[in-house]
């Protein structure tokens, strides 16, 4: 028997334990009571897994109008400048203030930062702080990644997302006004239509305890979502289980524009092994002088762009995947081995480890890899305050859509965009906390209607389904024919599901796929409408790029 529903009450209710809700809860404790929800444990999020690191200018010889103008080439003319400008500007500020929470960054000398961690969070403290740290930046060790005209990325060797969300979370647990779930599930924010007036608001979600299997209710004044993207839609993916558009999916169904969905980043090295599931291989050993190599030792890179390895990420996979179809083979190899061993084993210790573990010794063997989906560079519309369509409902990360990433995202870029982001809404939250009001008398979810599943044998057929068709037709290179032939099988997987779903109690597995096949369809028909081939999307039926910029936006029917 399913236990009784609860209610639970907050000001802030953030959907998404990774950098950017815990940033965003972290920045807003000060001034207000926070829930962090996380759909697994608290770790399993795109967050811990992220080894690159965090793009920002530190170096006296880089400056803001280099990285500027580098994101801006990589986005390949669709960056919105304005968020590019407020990015960048600001990312000196929030490498120094992850240094006072305590994120282990690696140094010049490799010696440890001071440490200065303490869980006050205002602007204020923040921005004396980090005067105070401006001696402590000078020390961290900057390496190089695709894309990038100087060293500018700070990390934590080459476990930086693990670092960063070890840190931002020990934080996390110990502020009186937060509070973090683990093993909650969103099913749905709430909306209400304004009293007097055009458009809704947002007073909470509706989310499934995953022990007790009752969904409870949320009330917050605010909503974050901050769930990460939607790579696991693919067959092949770098990113955790987790990775479900789950965001995305309930800010349509709320009635939010989404934007850009057809760009999705294919990281070119994943390993490939049997037993390796979605390890990357990050781009920074590629920085430190790693070559892409055929499988009989012949490097390809410098035939497709004079930049070589260090050519953007969707040129890189598209060169791979090309040269995989015509030789007819499994992988191509990442090979480092001409490096000295200790410096392999010192600058990237975590990949090191796992490919010996899998028999691969990456001082003197090469490492097999293939391009696996790995950021949606898409999502939810947002404005600079990371404030959606809907009043009192905001996106964070990888969820959103700020127009920082145009046409493809540049390394690195990813981690910073969650903490400037974050710190954007803290601010507009704080501003608008005290004419929010409470939300009150909101109904209970109803499940008088459905049964509880004998089997869920639909859902693990679908989405397998899903992600194989997803992977053949809707992939790194694309065309009309395989987009409509992909349309297709969408449409009736999610004819199936919502009928399952209208049919019975819901679940993990079951909400997930329910999201996953929304914005999986959302994905194909931004592919449809953009006719042409820009960054991320390659068109065989539109290999030239469009003389129109503009941004694919989709609009729900109940947005009007």
């Amino acid at each position: 028997m399913i236990a009784k529903q609860s209610i639970y009450d907050y000001d802030i209710l953030i959907i998404g334990s990774g950098a950017a809700g815990l940033t965003l809860a972290l920045r807003s404790a000060h001034f207000a009571k926070i829930a962090v929800l996380s759909k697994g444990d608290l770790n399993q999020g795109a967050t811990f897994y992220a080894q690159g690191g965090i793009a920002a200018v530190l170096d006296d010889a880089d400056s803001i109008d280099a990285h500027v103008s580098d994101t801006l080439t990589a986005g390949v003319g669709l960056c919105h400048t304005h968020i590019v400008e407020q990015v960048v500007e600001n990312s000196a500020e929030c490498i120094s203030w992850l240094v006072e929470q305590g994120v282990p960054f690696t140094t010049i000398d490799n010696k440890p930062l001071p440490s200065t961690a303490n869980t006050a969070s205002n602007g204020d403290l923040a921005n004396k702080t980090a005067k105070q740290n401006g001696s402590k930046l000078s020390t961290l060790h900057l390496t190089k990644e695709a894309g990038h005209s100087y060293r500018r990325i700070i990390h934590a060797t080459d476990a930086t997302g693990k670092a960063v969300f070890e840190t931002l979370h020990r934080q996390a647990q110990s502020h009186p006004n937060i509070e973090l779930f683990a093993n909650r599930t969103a099913v749905d924010v709430v909306t209400r239509e304004k009293s007097g007036a055009a458009g809704s608001y947002c007073s909470g979600a509706y989310i499934l305890n995953q022990a007790s299997g009752r969904v409870d209710l949320f009330r917050a004044k605010f909503v974050v979502l901050a769930t990460g993207g939607a790579s696991k839609a693919y067959l092949f993916t770098t990113n955790p289980d987790g990775a479900s558009g789950d965001g995305i999916a309930m800010a349509w169904r709320a009635g939010c524009k989404v934007a850009n969905l057809e760009f999705n980043q294919f990281h070119p090295t994943c390993l490939f092994h049997p037993h390796a599931k979605s390890f990357l291989i990050t781009e920074a050993m590629r920085g430190e002088g790693a070559l892409l190599e055929l499988p009989d030792g012949q490097r390809f890179m410098d035939k497709f762009d004079p930049r070589g390895e260090l050519a953007p990420r969707d040129i890189v996979a598209r060169a791979i995947d090309y040269e995989m179809k015509r030789l007819g083979c499994d992988c191509v190899y990442l090979n480092i081995s001409h490096k000295s061993a200790d410096f392999i084993r010192s600058h990237f210790p975590t990949i090191y480890a796992r490919c010996l573990s899998y028999g691969i010794d990456i001082t003197t063997q090469r490492i097999p890899v293939v391009p696996s989906a790995h950021y949606t560079c898409g999502g939810v519309v947002v404005n600079s305050h990371s404030e959606s369509d809907i009043e009192n409902l905001f996106a964070v990360g990888e969820t959103s859509f700020t127009g920082l990433h145009g046409a493809n995202r540049m390394a690195s870029n990813s981690l910073l965009e969650c903490f400037v982001m974050a710190f954007a809404a803290a601010k507009q939250l704080q501003q608008r906390f005290n004419t929010t009001p409470t939300p009150t008398d909101i109904a209970l979810w109803d499940d008088s209607r459905v049964t509880q599943a004998e089997n869920e044998v639909l859902i693990s057929h679908n989405w397998d389904e899903l992600r194989r068709c997803m992977w053949d037709f809707v992939g790194i290179v694309r065309n009309d024919e395989r987009l409509l032939k992909a349309q297709r099988r969408i449409s009736l997987l999610e004819q199936e599901v919502l009928i399952y779903y209208k049919q019975h109690n819901v679940s993990k597995d079951l909400l997930e796929l329910r999201n996953l096949i929304l914005v999986a369809s959302l994905i194909i028909e931004s592919a449809l409408l953009r006719k042409e081939s820009r960054g991320l999307h390659y068109s065989l039926d539109y290999p030239k790029l469009a003389a129109e910029l503009k941004d694919t936006i989709l609009t729900p029917e109940k947005a009007g």
